[in-house]
């Protein structure tokens, strides 16, 4: 039996720009999800705990952007005894985007030099789209949010969506706000651009 077709990138940019998000469900078709609430990171409201922040700052882990965006997708999708819904299809058209400069990564390394966490989204305009983190070592999925919202900062991007606030999620101070407030926010971070660096780079 032969695999399903990749997504479309262009749909996937579009269904992004329009408040949604693609997902994969129990038979393998792909659905389209714009939940309400609409959780959100802020900016400026990122919860670094004492311990998170001497382990961001202490040298335990390296941390860079777009150095391994397919290897990031599949330790999202990595999640023995709980399922995924990043498939294999789902994994290709992010990578496609990933090739066309919409998705991007972030990735967290031990001094092995192994991937021990990281997360991956979209941006489009000033927004930026999580769709997913994973670790293999504590603390290293945190580390990926700080870099994240670092960067964030740096570039300009005004608005990052994390889809639907978990316990994780909360205590580092994401926030759920309703689908309406989302698109007018949503609509607003569309009308700038911002230039995501695409080559390798390393972040402190």
């Amino acid at each position: 039996m032969s695999s399903p077709p990749s997504l479309d990138p262009a749909l996937v940019v579009r269904a992004y720009r329009h408040g949604a998000f693609p997902m994969a469900m129990d038979d393998g078709t792909i659905g389209w999800f714009s939940p309400d609430p609409r959780a959100v990171l802020p900016l400026d409201g990122l919860v670094i705990s004492r311990r998170l922040g001497r382990t961001a700052r202490g040298g335990r882990f390296r941390v860079t952007i777009d150095a391994a965006f397919e290897d990031v997708m599949r330790g999202c999708a990595d999640r023995p005894g709980e399922g995924t819904w990043i498939t294999p299809a789902l994994i290709r058209g992010y990578t496609a985007l990933q090739e066309m400069g919409w998705a991007h990564s972030v990735e967290v390394w031990n001094s092995r030099g192994e991937l021990a966490g990281g997360l991956y989204g979209v941006c489009a305009g000033a927004m930026f789209g999580a769709e997913s983190m994973f670790h293999r070592e504590t603390d290293a999925s945190k580390v990926a949010m700080v870099a994240l919202v670092r960067h964030a900062r740096r570039i300009g991007i005004e608005l990052i969506d994390i889809q639907v606030l978990t316990d994780h999620t909360e205590r580092m101070g994401g926030a759920s706000i309703s689908r309406g407030q989302y698109l007018r926010r949503l609509w607003r971070a569309l009308n700038r651009e911002v230039e995501w660096r695409t080559e390798p780079r390393s972040e402190r």
